[in-house]
C-alpha cells in the first residue's frame, strides 16, 4: 500500500471550462463532494450529495484470484480514506430557504463514521466552513485519534455554495 499527499480532480465549471481541484489531507483543502445514492442510511433522499473529509490518499497493487479472474497481473487500485459528514436533520436544506446546508461529523464510535471511496466517484473538492457560534465539539481540544485530528472539530459545519 502506498500513500500519496495530493489528489487532483478534474471537473467542468459552470461556464463549460475545464478546471481542477487539488485535495491535500494535511491542509484545509481536504473536503470532497460525491453523488448520493437514492437514499442515505437515515432514509432521507432529499439531498443529492454526500460530503466527506479526506484523511488519506492511497493506492495498492492488487492481484485478484477469485471467481472471474482473468489473469494474475497486478492492477493499480486507488482509494481515499474518508470521514463522513452527516446532515443536521433539524434544519432545512432547500435552496429556496437561502441557508447553507448544515452538516456535522458522525461520532467516531459509529461504524459508518469512516469509509473508503473510489476517487472516480468524487465530483470535486468542496468548501465546508465551521459554524463558529456553535463552538468546538471537544472543549478540551484533546484528540481521540491523532490520524483523524478530531480535537479541532467544530460542533457543526456549513457547506459553502
Amino acid at each position: 500500500m502506498y500513500i500519496h499527499h495530493l489528489a487532483r480532480f478534474n471537473y467542468t465549471t459552470y461556464d463549460v471550462r475545464r478546471s481542477q481541484d487539488v485535495i491535500n489531507p494535511s491542509t484545509s483543502h481536504c473536503d470532497i463532494i460525491l453523488l448520493a445514492n437514492n437514499a442515505n442510511d437515515d432514509g432521507d433522499s432529499s439531498h443529492p450529495f454526500l460530503y466527506a473529509r479526506v484523511l488519506g490518499i492511497y493506492h495498492a497493487n492488487v492481484i485478484y484470484t477469485g471467481e472471474g479472474s482473468l489473469d494474475y497481473a497486478a492492477r493499480r487500485m486507488e482509494f481515499l480514506w474518508v470521514r463522513w459528514f452527516k446532515y443536521d436533520a433539524h434544519r432545512s436544506i432547500a435552496w429556496t430557504d437561502s441557508k447553507l446546508d448544515p452538516v456535522r461529523f458522525l461520532p467516531m464510535s459509529d461504524e459508518r463514521a469512516f469509509g473508503f471511496v473510489d476517487p472516480n466517484h468524487v465530483l470535486r473538492g468542496c468548501h465546508i466552513v465551521p459554524t463558529f457560534v456553535k463552538g468546538k465539539a471537544r472543549v478540551d481540544g484533546i484528540s481521540l485519534s491523532r490520524l483523524v485530528r478530531d480535537g479541532q472539530d467544530w460542533s457543526q459545519y456549513r457547506v459553502n455554495r
